[in-house]
C-alpha cells in the first residue's frame, strides 16, 4: 500500500519590509512521502518571498506540468512559476515558455552549486528565469522548525529573512541577484 502525503497547517505572519507586503496567511501543504522538512519548509520560504493573495501551492513533486508554487491570473495564465531545488534544464525551459516570470530556489549545498554551474549557458538564455541559490546552513535549520501545525514569523527585509516561532529563529542571508 503507497504511503499517504502527510498534511501540515501554517499560519504565517509575513512582514516584507522590502515590496511593503503585510499580511498573514493560513496554508495547507500535502508532504510527499518521498519529500523532506528541508524541502518542504524551502517551500514555505518561497512562499513568504513571493506572498500574494492568490498564490497558492500546485502539485510540482508528483506532476511536472505543475509548478511547487505559482500565481495565476483570473484568466489562467500563470504569471508566477516557483520551484524549489534542482529541476531538471528540461522542465526550467518548458515552465519559462508557460509563465511569466520563473523563479527557483535552489537548496543542497555543493550539489545546487554543481547543477547551477552546469546549467548556466541554458538558463541564461531566459530571460524570465531568476535563480536563488539558499545557503545549505540555513535551509538544513528551517528544517528544524517543521511541525505540522506551525505558527511562524517572516521579516523579510534588505535580502536578509529572519523566520521565528516560539522558541526558535533561522537568519537566512539571501544571495545578491
Amino acid at each position: 500500500m503507497a504511503t499517504k502525503a502527510t498534511v501540515f497547517k501554517a499560519t504565517l505572519q509575513i512582514a516584507d519590509m522590502d515590496r511593503h507586503y503585510y499580511q498573514d496567511h493560513s496554508v495547507t501543504m500535502a508532504r510527499h512521502p518521498s519529500e523532506t522538512d528541508e524541502r518542504m519548509m524551502t517551500r514555505l520560504l518561497a512562499f513568504a518571498l513571493n506572498a500574494t493573495e492568490r498564490l497558492e501551492f500546485g502539485q510540482g513533486l508528483t506532476d511536472e506540468d505543475d509548478a511547487d508554487i505559482w500565481l495565476k491570473d483570473l484568466t489562467g495564465a500563470i504569471d508566477l512559476w516557483i520551484d524549489v531545488g534542482t529541476p531538471d534544464e528540461r522542465l526550467v525551459r518548458k515552465a519559462c515558455s508557460r509563465a511569466k516570470q520563473v523563479r527557483i530556489y535552489a537548496y543542497g549545498g555543493r550539489g545546487a552549486e554543481i547543477w547551477l554551474d552546469q546549467n548556466a549557458p541554458l538558463f541564461a538564455r531566459h530571460k524570465n528565469l531568476e535563480i536563488t541559490l539558499l545557503p545549505e546552513e540555513s535551509t538544513q535549520a528551517l528544517a528544524a522548525l517543521a511541525e505540522r501545525t506551525m505558527n511562524l514569523q517572516f521579516l523579510i527585509q534588505d535580502g536578509q529573512v529572519t523566520v521565528s516561532n516560539s522558541q526558535q529563529t533561522v537568519v537566512i542571508d539571501l544571495p545578491p541577484g
